[in-house]
């Protein structure tokens, strides 16, 4: 069996491939576009609306439609010289793309491709976690699987979320003379972790990092119910208001003195890494919670074995063991060695 997959991937790497990796990013001849590229090019095809995976300065962006709005907020409205609402499957050249949600964040989706070699699935940044701050991951079929690996090590198996918030809606209750800070990314896992605190019926204020408000503030808008939101601003000689509080900031605002302004804060971080304990103890973190919006391992393997494409291959992320599980499971894979991507830099 192992001859026979080594003989059909070889067969496949014999035809011109649908993709190329190239310094911009990874580029599609047939139509003459790029996907997520981390340089400026001149046709952009758009997964989601992370830095990492949407730059400004293409010449002309596609995109869902929430994508196109988050990267105008967060760039300026003349962040590309031309933009399109992937509403519909879109031709460009010999190739047929079409848009799928990931469940990534708000407006993240999978990018579909009919090319002349198959059916060609982009996964981007992609979960098949439950997550009410956006649409849910949605399978496609697909004869060859473009996946991410950022969790891609079988240590990797995330807890549910909802054990996590109630650990720390209970340090809450225990200690009501603190505030608790939690560092949550500033486009989906802030308004993740809000829904989620919702959901456990959590309805007092949750008291917000100014660099949270305007993505939040889209949110609403787009009728994600993420409840009473206030900013977390402190006057002098008040630092007993935000006793028994919960605030949401950025990671970074832990180190500068904003984070001073709490009465003995618990500084939490929702993060995946946040099984890895080295992380946690760099950062300060008293109460790690592990919410993610990646694939963790069991759903990365279910993923590739429930979709079965021809082939997978592997960008931005753990490799290694991802290939060597699609060996040991007679699966051809191939790493892309993309570069330029991080652990949701926001």
């Amino acid at each position: 069996m192992a001859r026979a997959v080594g003989v059909l991937f070889l067969s496949i790497m014999t035809q011109a491939p649908p993709l190329i990796p190239r310094p911009e990013g990874l580029y599609c001849p047939d139509g003459d576009f790029y996907i997520d590229p981390v340089r400026p090019v001149a046709r952009a095809l758009i997964t989601h609306a992370h830095a990492d995976h949407a730059r400004a300065g293409h010449g002309a962006v596609l995109a869902t439609r929430q994508t196109l709005d988050l990267m105008a907020l967060r760039y300026g409205a003349d962040f590309t010289q031309a933009r399109q609402v992937a509403e519909g499957p879109v031709q460009m050249g010999g190739v047929r793309a079409s848009f799928h949600p990931a469940g990534h964040v708000l407006g993240s989706a999978q990018i579909s491709l009919q090319t002349s070699a198959g059916r060609v699935l982009v996964t981007g940044d992609y979960t098949r976690s439950p997550n009410a701050a956006c649409a849910p991951w949605e399978p496609v079929a697909c004869d060859i699987l473009v996946t991410e690996a950022t969790f891609a090590l079988p240590v990797f198996h995330h807890p549910a979320p909802e054990g996590e918030i109630a650990k720390l809606l209970a340090s809450v209750a225990a200690f009501p003379e603190r505030a608790h800070l939690v560092g949550a990314y500033a486009l989906g896992k802030a308004q993740r972790v809000i829904m989620l605190l919702r959901a456990a019926g959590y309805d007092a204020p949750i008291y917000l990092h100014g660099a949270l408000q305007k993505l939040c503030d889209y949110h609403l808008a787009q009728g994600v119910a993420l409840g009473d939101l206030r900013p977390a601003t402190v006057e002098r000689g008040r630092k007993g208001d935000f006793a028994g509080a919960i605030v949401l900031a950025p990671p970074s605002a832990f180190a500068a003195t904003w984070a001073q302004r709490f009465p003995d804060p618990v500084i939490c971080f929702a993060s995946g890494w946040m099984m890895v304990r080295a992380r946690a103890r760099q950062r300060g973190v008293e109460l790690p919670l592990v919410i993610s919006d990646h694939v963790d391992w069991p759903q990365l393997t279910r993923t590739i074995t429930e979709l079965n494409p021809r082939e997978t291959w592997i960008t931005h992320g753990r490799e290694d063991a991802l290939l060597r599980w699609c060996a040991l499971n007679q699966r051809a894979a191939r790493p892309l060695r993309l570069v330029g991507y991080g652990d949701e830099p926001e």
